[in-house]
């Protein structure tokens, strides 16, 4: 399951739990985007994983892919917040690829994520 966390304005926030699927990206995840979108015109995303990555279904990936795809030039930054290596490490190579500026964090460094996902950071 996916749910919305508090965030500062220019923020989209979310926290998986659980088991994650399609419909949690459809329903939860893609309208925020929109709405964020439509008024700041850029998407600055930050994702706590709180769930085994192994949780989220092949359809839910298939999801996420979509709306990063749909959204493709709107991403400014994205922080995915967890305490996989693995997904740490993706997520920080996925930056030189696509547009905008993606980062991990671990889970101990969540107000960190967060100061940098909504631009108050020093640090890049």
């Amino acid at each position: 399951m996916i749910q919305t966390i508090p965030a500062p304005d220019n923020v989209v926030a979310f926290r998986a739990l659980g088991e994650v699927t399609a419909n949690d990206y459809k329903t939860i995840i893609a309208p925020a985007v929109k709405r964020l979108v439509e008024q700041i015109n850029e998407i600055n995303f930050l994702f706590l994983i709180d769930t085994e990555i192994e949780n989220f279904t092949a359809s839910a990936w298939l999801e996420d892919a979509f709306i990063g795809l749909k959204n493709f030039g709107k991403w400014n930054r994205a922080a995915i917040v967890t305490d996989s290596d693995h997904a740490i490490s993706f997520t920080n190579a996925f930056s030189y690829v696509v547009p905008g500026n993606f980062k991990g964090f671990k889970k101990d460094a969540f107000e960190q994520a967060v100061q940098w996902v909504q631009g108050n950071s020093q640090k890049e």
